[in-house]
């Protein structure tokens, strides 16, 4: 529960009432003086107005007549055939737009999108400032909107949807006074409910206050105290943001679009500087940094495509380990820097840490942990050019089979932490060579049998004659697994001195050949 004030919450709510139209104005314009334009669906076997543009309107015509009767009004209507699906996706992408204002940004609804611009605002000149900015940018895109700014969701929603201007913003703490005089279905209740408070007249938000609520909530249901208590702030109501929001974020929005690359990189500097001073207080450092970029050219693609000048501008990085050093950070995200294009210049950016991990104070430049650092640095390096999944080391794992017995890891996995190899499995008197094979490759061997070690083998083409053997050694598949048959190694050098390590595939059968492999190399 929160008390009316909203506890210094800042909500938009942004209606779009002719989004379907607007958007179809974009994809196929026309004179002013066109034809009024509706879209219709089908409906128990009728076709009814879905949506209708601003002549449609004024020439008497809304949404949920037959298109029989509308033409009956409007002979010379044009008709498109609505596609909600398209339309949703339109919204989601105009969600994803204003995430240049804040990063709590959602759809409301099949028409509306909600930001909670707390603490945003004061970027772009402060609260009435950004109203006009965000339906002046619409208006712009193509798109007919109104907006309203309140404590709470539910305030902004009525608001923009029913209050008396195309633009409001209630002053903190003053959202029962703004919606008093709104009607009852400014509170998003169902029209049957709204027809039944309305015969026993009560017809305005404020005429609620004075009834009881037990009667109310016998009559009509919990439904209305809850969305009052919603609108008031009383109740709290949490927005669900189209993206996720990381924990630690920084934002600037510029007077002026930037363009230049070395304004670009000191815009990402200062964020930076912010950034790391809020992970330090919090005792972290980050795993993965991401920058966004917002074009002041940003335009809505009106056939509903998937991509768009409209969507924001990412590059991220990586790190091996947490890190909150800006200088350090700085020299790897100025490497992907390059990849944005600014046409016309940058309106806002934001830097983000979505992924953190705890990280105390460090005094670095003395004996190890300076060293460690260093390292550290390089991997970072490396692996934001390379790919983080190249850059990696291997390391010991429990296993019969050679090829098995290590795994990937990240190259600065603590070395308390990596396994070493059971003596059991790999003996001293067993030596192991110094590079395998990825795969074993097949080899033809001339061997005595039944357990002889070969006296030559041609691999790749060449010939090698062997001066001297050791083995077999016997390797078995691990029980659990259900194919395959148990190898025979051989340490092998030969006349030139290299030294290999061969293997016979299986038992040895009288009347069959048995397959060889090589599979490594010793120094």
């Amino acid at each position: 529960m929160v008390d009316g004030s909203g506890k210094g919450r800042r909500i938009l709510a942004l209606w779009l009432p002719r989004l379907a139209t607007d958007a179809r104005h974009r994809a196929r314009p026309e004179p002013e003086d066109g034809p009024p334009l509706v879209g219709v669906r089908e409906e128990r076997g009728r076709r009814i107005l879905a949506a209708v543009d601003r002549a449609a309107e004024a020439a008497g015509l809304r949404p949920g007549m037959t298109l029989a009767d509308a033409r009956a009004v409007e002979p010379g209507l044009a008709v498109f055939d609505a596609d909600p699906e398209a339309e949703a996706r339109l919204l989601a992408r105009i969600a994803g737009w204003c995430t240049r204002f804040t990063p709590w940004t959602t759809p409301d609804g099949t028409d509306g999108v909600a930001l909670d611009v707390t603490g945003c605002a004061h970027l772009f000149g402060g609260e009435r400032a950004l109203v006009a900015l965000v339906t002046e940018r619409l208006a712009m895109a193509g798109f007919e909107s109104r907006a309203a700014l309140a404590d709470t969701p539910a305030a902004a929603w009525g608001l923009a949807r029913f209050g008396p201007a195309a633009r409001t913003r209630v002053p903190p703490g003053g959202q029962r006074a703004a919606l008093d005089p709104l009607p009852l279905a400014a509170l998003r209740l169902p029209p049957a409910v709204v027809d039944g408070l309305f015969a026993v007249g009560l017809r305005r938000i404020g005429d609620l206050h004075a009834v009881p609520r037990a009667g109310l909530t016998a009559r009509y249901g919990a439904e209305v105290a809850r969305r009052l208590d919603q609108a008031l702030g009383r109740l709290d109501e949490p927005l669900s943001p189209v993206l996720p929001v990381a924990p630690h974020r920084s934002r600037i929005a510029f007077a002026e679009p930037i363009a230049t690359p070395d304004s670009i990189a000191a815009a990402a500097r200062h964020l930076l500087d912010a950034l790391c001073r809020g992970l330090e207080a919090a005792g972290e450092g980050l795993r993965r940094l991401e920058l966004t970029a917002h074009r002041i050219d940003a335009r809505f693609d009106a056939r509903f495509n998937a991509g768009g000048d409209d969507a924001p501008q990412t590059v991220a990085i990586g790190t091996s380990r947490p890190v909150r050093e800006p200088k350090a950070l700085m020299r790897l995200l100025a490497e992907r820097l390059e990849r944005l294009e600014p046409g016309p210049g940058f309106e806002a950016m934001d830097l983000a840490a979505p992924v953190v991990g705890p990280l105390g104070a460090v005094q670095a430049g003395f004996g190890r942990d300076g060293d460690d650092t260093a390292l550290g640095e390089l991997v970072d390096r490396l692996g934001n050019r390379l790919g983080e999944r190249a850059v990696l080391r291997l390391v010991p794992r429990p296993g019969w089979l050679p090829e098995r017995c290590v795994a990937a890891a990240g190259p600065l996995v603590p070395a308390a932490s990596v396994p070493l190899w059971p003596a059991d499995l790999w003996p001293d008197d067993r030596p192991r060579p110094v590079r395998l094979l990825p795969v074993p490759e097949p080899v033809e061997v001339m061997a005595p049998v039944p357990d002889d070690p070969p006296l030559m083998f041609h691999w790749r083409g060449a010939l090698h004659r062997v001066r001297h053997a050791d083995g077999p050694e016997r390797i078995e598949m691990e029980w659990w697994r259900r194919t395959g048959e148990p190898r025979d190694y051989y340490r092998v050098e030969d006349q030139t001195g290299r030294r290999f390590w061969l293997f016979r595939q299986g038992l040895y059968r009288p009347d069959a050949r048995t397959p060889w492999f090589l599979h490594g190399f010793f120094g």
